[in-house]
């Protein structure tokens, strides 16, 4: 590592990240991030009316569950795909495999061939959200990569308004399909400007990095057993689910923790060591943002507003998970270190606060969405004052040796964390009566449910990151 990589964080500055060469790497990487979750908000955005052409409600969280299980495997085989392909061919082939996906999508006669567009979408959204935290460490110096994770976050700002503009402007005028094919062009865009800026060659340490493949079956097998349950009404059936997922998650971790090619660096599934605290606190503030995939669906059957409104309104978590990266990006310790502490209290207080306004029927009464609103907002901004300095504090904790295989074990934690709240929030919604009764009562008791039970992920977030901070 060069000498500018060790200099002070105080010589930081956003010019530097977007001026000179930097500039070029910044808008092919940062523009990966904003195809990735500008899709994420446009499906988000358009799913009610997707349902209502093609039906296929009870399996509304597989949109999500499948996107991410998919986007799990690419980002575990993103960092050999860098090493095989070089950055410039790695992700021209993320860019295509996310297009195949786009493509099916957008010609999907019913919910399952539309779930498999959306696999195959995961799977490319995986190697190019990976390859961006591979690359913000190969290209950057050191003391611009907490500003560069604010920067990345900032994308998912430019996300949150473009992505619900479109898909609210397609779902009000019916063609839902249309917003895939915009996907598809905007795919082929930044496939074109990655061929002009991306080198064609990178020196990596992934050569000596095998494929951990029984962990990532185990790993698949057990978020999509899960979501499996979350569908079914029965409660033993669900209880078996539950215990099926459980059982292959331990038998995840036994078999990462003897196995010779890992997802994960040395002492990251100990919750004795520092590194093992702050994955566990990545994971679970990942798990706390999950109840946004129904914000949408809540907002118009509780509160009578349009898809387009719905999915703005839904946008605020991502809009305040921005703003707080920015904010924080800067920071240095000890602030670095009590923005880590701050986030899952900030997460806590939203998600209850929005447990308490969303569930109850207002049509359109701003007194009661207004604050259910302004704790989407609060969830994200806790979320995004800490998210910049769990990247950094994980890979100063990682081995000197294991620092590829960290940067991509936090973005398999994150997907996976992610993947097992989508399932267990489809879960919690279809057992608390979105399906049964329905309607506007099970939409509320659904709402209810799903606030109060995920504000539990950040109060023990909380915990984890007390431990990785302190220890």
């Amino acid at each position: 590592m060069d000498k500018a990589k060790h200099m002070s964080s105080k010589a930081a500055s956003w010019r530097e990240l977007i001026s000179g060469r930097n500039a070029a790497y910044s808008l092919v990487l940062f523009g990966a991030t904003i195809l990735h979750a500008v899709n994420v908000y446009i499906t988000i955005t358009i799913l009610p009316s997707v349902v209502r052409d093609i039906g296929g409600l009870d399996y509304y969280a597989w949109n999500t569950t499948l996107f991410v299980v998919a986007s799990i495997l690419g980002a575990a085989l993103a960092t050999k795909l860098l090493h095989w392909a070089g950055p410039q061919r790695a992700y021209l082939a993320a860019a295509f495999i996310f297009g195949l996906g786009t493509l099916i999508c957008a010609l999907a006669p019913s919910m399952m061939i539309l779930l498999a567009g959306r696999f195959v979408q995961g799977l490319g959204g995986g190697f190019l959200y990976t390859l961006t935290y591979a690359l913000i460490r190969i290209v950057f110096a050191e003391r611009l990569w907490a500003r560069a994770i604010g920067l990345e976050a900032a994308m998912w700002g430019i996300a949150t308004l473009a992505g619900p503009a479109i898909g609210g402007m397609f779902a009000e005028l019916d063609a839902w399909r249309a917003a895939f094919w915009l996907l598809l062009v905007i795919t082929v865009v930044f496939a074109v400007i990655a061929l002009v800026i991306l080198p064609t060659q990178h020196e990596s340490e992934a050569d000596n990095i095998g494929i951990a493949w029984l962990q990532l079956i185990l790993l698949t097998a057990a978020t999509l057993v899960l979501s499996w349950a979350s569908i079914l009404e029965d409660v033993g059936s669900i209880a078996v689910g539950i215990a099926a997922a459980l059982i292959l998650t331990i038998m995840l971790f036994l078999v990462e923790a003897r196995a010779r090619n890992r997802l994960l660096p040395s002492g990251a599934l100990s919750f004795t060591t520092k590194l093992g605290a702050l994955y566990a606190a990545a994971a679970l503030l990942s798990i706390g943002v999950q109840p946004e995939i129904y914000v949408p669906y809540f907002i118009q059957m509780l509160h009578g507003q349009s898809p387009f409104i719905a999915g703005y309104l839904a946008a605020l978590m991502s809009i305040g998970w921005t703003t707080g990266s920015l904010i924080s990006a800067g920071w240095s310790n000890p602030a670095a270190r009590r923005s880590i502490i701050l986030a899952p209290m900030l997460m806590a207080l939203g998600l209850a606060a929005a447990a308490l306004f969303m569930p109850i029927h207002g049509q359109g009464d701003w007194t009661v969405l207004a604050p259910a609103c302004l704790a989407f907002g609060v969830v994200g901004l806790g979320l995004g004052l800490g998210w910049p300095h769990l990247y950094t504090h994980i890979l100063e904790a990682a081995p000197a040796k294991e620092q590829d295989l960290a940067v991509g074990a936090i973005v398999t934690v994150q997907l996976f964390a992610w993947s097992l709240g989508a399932a267990a929030a489809g879960m919690t919604a279809n057992f608390a009566g979105i399906t049964h009764p329905g309607g506007i009562e099970g939409a509320s008791m659904a709402a209810r449910w799903l606030f109060w039970l995920f504000a539990l992920a950040p109060l023990l977030g909380l915990l984890a990151a007390r431990r990785g901070v302190q220890a």
